[in-house]
Parts: structure tokens; C-alpha cells; sequence
């Protein structure tokens, strides 16, 4: 058996994943920040720093950011990264990714996507959109889930973050109670997000990854938009770094 590590590099708009497999097995996280290239530098000296030397292990590179590891041997895809770290343990699914810049929806079939779609990059059912909010209401992302779990939805309708937090201005304006206001936000990104997936088929196994997929209350809002159980995958941040440190994995196999 080759004993050579494969790392998966998966750097998004506003996190970095990183994803270990072989000696050293190990996943870990950290902000992208304003440069993408600079941020590939840290990993490498992060992974220097576990005992991995990026010029002796196999690198792919997903995600926003994967043009900016150039110590990488492959730059793949975000939907071919994806669907691999999933199909690894649920070869046909529907996985429903919420980032910061962007939603993806895509369809596993066999093992392989057969079919993806993504919202505009403007779109209120972002993680960006979430962060915003968050700001708004002067709480962390994880404390909004939190507060709309007690609240009742206020409606938000625009699909423009700049009107959407201008009507949620309104309401703290108007004096609502915050966890009203971040039900209606929850609300509003589950009924995007929702609009976006039902478009692909759903199987069985509907997998919410992302930013967002260790909150339960969001899988279970979004579950109820499209009368379907979603579930969250464990550590659904690093499925697209997994999936392509399991690509660079098969490389060294076939090779």
C-alpha cells in the first residue's frame, strides 16, 4: 500500500479547509482573509508544522481560492471535490452546500455527480448573507440559529442582501424582538436555498454541507421547505477538502 499523504486544499471565500489523509491523518480550518495566495502559504506552513512537506505529498487544490496553491498537482472543481468527499460514504444523494460566496446543489448518482446547480453570487441564501445579519443583530452566526429558534418568522423578501438587511433595519426600527428577526433571516435563507435544490432530484439521503451543517435547526428548516429530511453530514465544512484528498489518492492508486 502507498503510504505517500494526499492533502485536499478546499479554500472558499471565507474559510480554508484542509483535509490529511494517510500518515498524519488530520483535518483543520482557518479564515482565507483578503489573499488567497497568502492564505495557501499559511496552510503550507501549517502542514510543515504537523510534519507534512507539501513538495512530498500529493495536493489537490478546490474550491474559490485553488488557482492560488501552486504547490498543488491538481486544481479541481468544487462539484467534482464535493461529490467525491460524499459519495465516498453515500454514493447516490443530494447534497445541498451553503458557502459564503455561493449555494450548490448537486445530484449524486453512482457515486459521481450527474447534475449541479448554483444561485447568483448577489443571492440572499449565502453564508455571506448569515454573517451579515449576524453583524446586524451584533451576534455570532451560531447565536442567530440559536435566537430564531425561539422566535416567530417576520418576512423577509428581498433577494438582494443590501434591501433584505435594509428590511430587517426596518424591523429593528419598529422595535421587534431580535429572535423574530433572526427567525425571519433563518427563514429567508432556507426558502432560497430550498428554491435552488428542489430543482434537483432529491434522494433519499439529502446531505446539508457547508458553513452551516453542524446546526440541526437550520437542516430541519430547510427540511421542512422542501418536505424532506435533511440531514447534516458530520463535519460537512471539510466534504469538498476530503473529497479532493481522496482524489489525489486515487491518483497515486491508478498511477
Amino acid at each position: 500500500m502507498n503510504e505517500r499523504t494526499c492533502v485536499g486544499i478546499d479554500i472558499g471565500s471565507t474559510a480554508a479547509k484542509v483535509a490529511v489523509l494517510g500518515p498524519g491523518e488530520t483535518r483543520f480550518v482557518l479564515p482565507t482573509g483578503w489573499s488567497s495566495p497568502e492564505t495557501a502559504k499559511e496552510i503550507a506552513r501549517r502542514l510543515l508544522a504537523l510534519g507534512v512537506r507539501v513538495e512530498e505529498a500529493a495536493v489537490v487544490s478546490t474550491g474559490y481560492g485553488r488557482r492560488a496553491v501552486d504547490y498543488a498537482a491538481k486544481q479541481i472543481t468544487e462539484i467534482t471535490c464535493f461529490a467525491a468527499g460524499c459519495a465516498a460514504q453515500f454514493p447516490t444523494c443530494t447534497v445541498i452546500d451553503v458557502g459564503g460566496q455561493d449555494t450548490k446543489a448537486i445530484h449524486i448518482r453512482d457515486g459521481a455527480a450527474d447534475d449541479f446547480l448554483m444561485n447568483d453570487k448577489c443571492s440572499a441564501g449565502t453564508g455571506k448573507f448569515v454573517e451579515v445579519m449576524a453583524n446586524r443583530l451584533e451576534c455570532e452566526i451560531d447565536a442567530l440559529f440559536a435566537l430564531a429558534e425561539r422566535g416567530k418568522v417576520l418576512p423577509i423578501s428581498s433577494l438582494c442582501t443590501v434591501f433584505a438587511e435594509s428590511e430587517i433595519i426596518g424591523y429593528i426600527g419598529a422595535g421587534h424582538p431580535r429572535e423574530d428577526i433572526a427567525a425571519g433571516i433563518v427563514d429567508s435563507v432556507a426558502e432560497k436555498v430550498a428554491q435552488l435544490a428542489e430543482r434537483l432530484p432529491l434522494e433519499e439521503t439529502v446531505l446539508l454541507t457547508g458553513g452551516l451543517s453542524h446546526l440541526n435547526f437550520f437542516a430541519q428548516a430547510l427540511g421542512k421547505k422542501l418536505r424532506h429530511t435533511v440531514h447534516c453530514l458530520p463535519e460537512g465544512r471539510f466534504a469538498g477538502a476530503y473529497g479532493a484528498a481522496l482524489l489525489a489518492q486515487r491518483e497515486i492508486l491508478s498511477s
